[in-house]
């Protein structure tokens, strides 16, 4: 493998563990300030206004990021019993298929979605008036990106090596 192609590979996986850093923090804080609201509300019938918007924030984020990481692990949702029916040739031609629609997707979320982002970056949320909405909205263009370089990553390297970190947590035979 080349020095560049090696190069390549080494920061998608570093892009990767990033991805899954953020992805997992968000999904922790999502998961520890619901109850926190619920909890003002009904037990000390005191609410707060922040916990909701700050979990959209965050599941964006964990979606659209978190979808990136998805695609380089190679662990989304797939109906692979087409793809085990066809001969190799076939089996080829469709697997170059899915990276253009992946590829014209993502295209379409790091486009549209900058130009989201930039269309409502005046505006501001009610419960946090400093925050701009193109900021909320600004992991999906960045989702867009990250899964682009994880595509072009899969079509010019080649599938992640053994030893990367997403096969860490494999499961083991038991005695």
């Amino acid at each position: 493998m080349s020095n560049a192609k090696l190069s390549y590979q080494r920061a998608m996986e570093r892009l990767y563990i990033a991805c899954i850093v953020l992805s997992g923090v968000a999904l922790v804080v999502i998961t520890l300030i619901i109850p926190l609201g619920v909890f003002m509300r009904y037990a000390l019938a005191k609410p707060i206004g922040w916990p909701e918007p700050t979990a959209v924030i965050l599941m964006i984020t964990f979606s659209f990021v978190g979808g990136a990481a998805v695609y380089r692990a190679n662990v989304h949702i797939a109906v692979v019993a087409l793809m085990n029916a066809v001969k190799p040739a076939v089996r080829n031609a469709m697997q170059w298929g899915v990276h253009a629609c992946m590829a014209a997707t993502a295209a379409f979320m790091l486009f549209y979605g900058g130009e989201l982002c930039w269309i409502v970056r005046g505006s501001t949320m009610a419960e946090f008036p400093g925050v701009s909405q193109g900021l909320v909205y600004l992991p999906i263009p960045i989702g867009g990106l990250l899964t682009l370089l994880f595509i072009f990553e899969r079509v010019w390297v080649g599938d992640p090596p053994r030893t990367s970190f997403m096969y860490s947590d494999q499961a083991t035979e038991l005695e």
